[in-house]
């Protein structure tokens, strides 16, 4: 339904106006892995925190191990997140907290400074690979250590990032929600909303994985996903 805007528009305070006359696009971070050809992709984004060497061995074994075909664009696979809000079930405002609290004194090799970082995220966040999976973020900066993800903007806008926007229209094609038996991201009271969004999804869980399936279950994840595509 289209709605119909006011003759005029509010005008914004100076400081408001002046930012967004400087808002422009940014160009895409991503690294293209395989000769694609004339093939469309297949496209891997990663979640909070993540950055795009997440997927790097997902796409390299993929490439290895499967097709490219022209259907594959008009397929989707969730991983271990519903379209509902995840705020309820999610533990990254503690996770960032800690992130703010660690203190790496100057002049430290990489290695140390990664072990004192985990030692001091350890009491928050307890399971190993998920300190390794967000200590991935601590770099160097002119002898500084710092995190490279901005922590006070996800930290701002943390409730809107795990929110879900309202959509009416359901996604058509084949879709795939492939969770970890062990995490709450997928949980059975999401299926109705699902089934709205998604009709022709699939639910799936990999036995013994955690949120990052892909690194918990690497096999198990690659067969799952090469069994949902289209074989060659």
């Amino acid at each position: 339904m289209l709605r119909r805007l006011p003759r005029a528009l509010p005008r914004l305070p100076p400081a408001a106006a002046a930012a967004r006359s400087v808002v422009t696009a940014v160009p895409l971070a991503h690294v293209e892995v395989g000769d694609r050809g004339d093939r469309p992709p297949v496209v891997l984004l990663h979640g909070l925190f993540g950055s795009h060497g997440n997927f790097s061995t997902v796409a390299k074994t993929l490439v290895r191990r499967g097709s490219v075909k022209p259907d594959l664009v008009e397929r989707l696979i969730s991983v271990d997140i519903s379209p509902v809000s995840s705020t309820p079930v999610s533990e990254f405002s503690a996770y960032i907290s800690a992130m703010k609290l660690v203190k790496i004194p100057d002049g430290l090799s990489r290695s140390a400074a990664r072990q004192l970082a985990d030692d001091q995220l350890r009491p928050v966040v307890q399971l190993p690979q998920l300190r390794q999976f967000l200590l991935t973020n601590l770099v160097e900066v002119e002898g500084h250590y710092t995190w490279r993800v901005n922590l006070e903007a996800i930290s701002h806008h943390l409730a809107d990032i795990m929110n879900f926007p309202v959509f009416h229209e359901p996604y058509p094609g084949p879709a795939l929600f492939l969770g970890g038996s062990n995490s709450p991201y997928i949980s059975s009271k999401d299926y109705p909303e699902i089934q709205r969004l998604f009709p022709k999804a699939d639910v799936q869980y990999i036995k013994g994985a955690g949120h990052i399936v892909h690194q918990d279950k690497f096999e198990d994840f690659i067969t799952a996903v090469l069994n949902f595509l289209p074989p060659p």
